[in-house]
């Protein structure tokens, strides 16, 4: 499966962006989907993930009130709708499909290439 990111780009601190990705084939109800991003020096981090069985969604500490996940089952697409950006969640946002409901790296099987998200203060 080929997973395709984007909805990146320049925005000033405070404002929004709606991430995508698409998934090349349909995903299976015993998916789960990842959002995670990396910025210069540091190491992968994860954003957050949705079960593609049901409502479960899960979010990472840092975007907590901020970020919220949601998927489109007829589209085959997740969605990271981010609000009240900070120049901290400056990154490169990768979304990841796996089989786990995990928010480590090692259990996504499939990845993006990403999308660059960039936060100016």
């Amino acid at each position: 499966v080929q997973l395709q990111a984007s909805g990146g780009g320049l925005v000033q601190a405070g404002g929004s962006l709606r991430l995508s990705c698409a998934a090349s084939r349909r995903i299976y109800t015993s998916n789960v989907v990842g959002w995670f991003r990396q910025a210069p020096g540091k190491e992968r981090e994860f954003v957050a993930r949705i079960g593609w069985g049901g409502t479960r969604t899960s979010l990472g500490d840092s975007v907590q009130g901020r970020f919220t996940i949601s998927r489109d089952g007829t589209q085959n697409t997740v969605y990271l709708q981010m609000n009240t950006l900070r120049p901290e969640d400056t990154a490169v946002y990768l979304c990841a499909l796996g089989s786990d409901w995990s928010a480590d790296t090692r259990d996504y099987r499939y990845w993006g290439q990403g999308t660059q998200v960039t936060v100016s203060s």
